[in-house]
C-alpha cells in the first residue's frame, strides 16, 4: 500500500515538471488560438517554460472576443491541465 501511494506521487510530480508541463500544454493553447490571418498562430511561443502569446490583440482574443473560439485559450489549456492532474493519480 505504502509502495503503491509512493509511486503515485512521484507519477504526480514528475508529471507537475514545469518544463514538461509547459510542452504538453502548449499544443492545447495553439489548438485553442483563433486563426483567421495565423498571425496569433505564428507569434505564440513557447519560451523558458511558459506560452508567450506576443501580439497587442493576444488579451482580448483570451476574453472571448473572437467567435472562432469563445473561450479564448488559457481556459481550455487550464481545463485540459486539470484533467491531465486528474489523469496522472488515476492510473
Amino acid at each position: 500500500m505504502a509502495g503503491e501511494i509512493k509511486f503515485q506521487l512521484d507519477k504526480i510530480k514528475k508529471g507537475l515538471d514545469p518544463a514538461q508541463m509547459a510542452k504538453l500544454a502548449y499544443p492545447v493553447f495553439i489548438d485553442n488560438t483563433p486563426e483567421r490571418t495565423g498571425n496569433a498562430k505564428s507569434r505564440t511561443s513557447l519560451r523558458s517554460n511558459r506560452i508567450n502569446a506576443n501580439y497587442p490583440y493576444a488579451q482580448r482574443l483570451d476574453d472571448g472576443w473572437s467567435r472562432q473560439k469563445p473561450n479564448g485559450m488559457t481556459k481550455p489549456t487550464a481545463k485540459w491541465f486539470a484533467d491531465y492532474i486528474k489523469s496522472l493519480g488515476s492510473n
